[in-house]
């Protein structure tokens, strides 16, 4: 196990290592073709070794395929690589792993019926006799976790543990096996504040040892806490890279984007109509006595930490879990949410956190996934209306825009930015009158969000309503109509528009 000391600076290289020209990564032209479309074209980049470089654009710009390159999943089409000086093919995920480059992905990819020690060791078991040294692994494994100060079981069944739990698991492993080069892939997105920062506390460590990280992120704020570069994406082509003293977020986002941050929050002032739902006092497992209302042409939005109880409550909402006390009223009556259909058939939506495992069937094509609501809608007796189907999965592929070539694409290929689009455009298309949506951005650039938050707008002008749940705070505070906070389950604030700062909102959350 790699003996890891105390952090460094973000910006401060370590001693001996001389910023401008040690380089333990270098990229020179490199280019991915698939047929006639250029997924990266020619860059040229290098990587510090020490260094955290941040790698930023939105979904399309090429980063996935920049990741793929340089863990060997893919080959590229042109150009060279230098590992340390020296010319390598990086053909393979093995070599990659060889020379010391790991990648920590947004999507967790290790067994989750497997225990956390096994996971860690995977490939690289204790045996003794041809007997798996079950004991001695957890002893080991533990004792990582402990001394890179990841409060987690060795012992637990990785599919027991929170996403973001597992998320530190795929970390733990990547940091050792020699490694040298570390990529990570929008890691932050399932976790908590506190396992960010245990997550962050690592990544400084190990860049205090000399080990080079590529991070990245669509959270400018973690690229300007972490990262001492910054290179930019647009469109497969490098665009540029910044020392991340000499640049702001203004900036990276105009590089990104070709727009300006101000352009990103899109919120327009709509008339407030009917009340849509109103819940009195409601209660339920993770939530207690909570009472709001959504009208037609409103965003409220809950915001709180992870666990606060946002999610339990939409989801005793939606139906899908129970209620034990309170009341749910649909425009005026009181209904009995027994479950999701129930929700369903009364207009009420629910786009959730974990997009891939609740709102998208992955192996199903792109148009199936968008009808799922509404084959009840489009066929007579057995057969369904070909026609119909394809028009309406084209018309929320066309409004949406979905990057996709076609319909029959799985919605396992599509990015993450567009994956959310798909299960939009899902209930758009079942012509649902109140939206509830989950932590709606998770994972996905800013282009990206600035056309998802275009489409509230447009939601909120037909006569929809929104219940938005986000971390992010900025997000909720420059969006919501009304804002409620939550902390261990209760209502601990509400407010309209930017009535309080941001200070006063995260104090209501904390409880400070």
């Amino acid at each position: 196990m790699t003996e890891l000391s105390s952090g460094a600076a973000a910006g401060v290289p370590p001693a001996g290592v001389d910023a401008a020209t040690d380089y333990i990564l270098e990229l020179r032209e490199l280019e991915k073709h698939y047929g006639h479309v250029k997924a990266l074209k020619p860059a040229s980049l290098s990587f510090r070794r020490g260094e955290i470089h941040a790698i930023v654009g939105e979904n399309g710009a090429g980063k996935s395929t920049l990741i793929k390159l340089l863990t060997g999943v893919i080959r590229r089409t042109g150009g060279d690589v230098l590992w340390n000086g020296q010319s390598v093919s990086l053909s393979t995920p093995l070599e990659a792993i060889a020379h010391g480059i790991n990648a920590v992905h947004q999507e967790v990819v290790l067994c989750r019926h497997l225990s956390v020690a096994a996971n860690i060791f995977l490939g690289d078991e204790t045996v003794k006799f041809g007997m798996l040294q079950r004991r001695e692994m957890n002893r080991a494994a533990q004792k990582i976790l402990d001394d890179i100060g990841f409060n987690l079981p060795a012992e637990a069944i990785l599919g027991s543990l929170t996403i973001g739990q597992q998320q530190l698991v795929a970390t733990a492993r990547a940091s050792l096996r020699g490694t040298q080069f570390i990529i990570f892939d929008e890691p932050t997105a399932y976790l908590t504040r506190q396992e960010a920062a245990q997550l962050f506390n690592l990544i400084r460590r190990l860049k205090s040892e000399g080990v080079t990280i590529v991070y990245i992120s669509h959270r400018m704020e973690e690229v300007f806490e972490l990262a001492d570069r910054v290179s930019v994406l647009r469109d497969g082509t490098l665009v540029g890279t910044r020392n991340i003293s000499e640049t702001n977020d203004a900036e990276l986002v105009a590089l990104m984007i070709n727009r300006t941050l101000d352009q990103i929050y899109h919120k327009e002032q709509i008339p407030f109509g009917k009340l849509l739902l109103e819940t009195k006092g409601l209660t339920g497992k993770g939530f207690n006595d909570i009472s709001i209302q959504v009208r037609a042409g409103e965003i409220v939005g809950l915001y709180g930490l992870i666990g606060a109880g946002r999610s339990e409550f939409a989801l005793g909402v939606f139906g899908r879990n129970p209620t034990t006390a309170g009341t749910i009223e649909w425009q005026g009556k009181v209904v009995d949410m027994r479950n999701e259909r129930t929700a369903i058939e009364l207009g009420i939506a629910l786009a959730p956190e974990s997009r891939r495992d609740q709102g998208l069937n992955l192996n199903l094509q792109i148009g199936l996934n968008i009808n799922l609501p509404v084959y009840d809608k489009i066929n007579s007796g057995i057969v369904v209306n070909v026609g119909e189907e394809k028009k309406r999965a084209d018309q929320q592929i066309k409004d949406l825009g979905i990057k996709t070539p076609s319909r029959r694409s799985l919605a396992s290929s599509m990015s993450g930015g567009n994956q959310q689009k798909i299960v939009i455009g899902k209930w758009l298309n079942h012509g649902a009158e109140l939206f509830i949506f989950d932590e709606p951005t998770v994972g996905v650039d800013v282009g990206t969000k600035a056309e998802i938050y275009r489409l509230f707008a447009r939601l909120l002008k037909n006569g929809a309503g929104i219940i938005l749940i986000s971390s992010y705070l900025p997000e909720v505070y420059e969006l919501a109509d009304t804002l409620h906070v939550f902390r261990d389950g209760h209502l601990v604030g509400s407010q309209a528009y930017r009535e309080h700062t941001h200070e006063e909102i995260l104090a209501e959350a904390i409880g400070v």
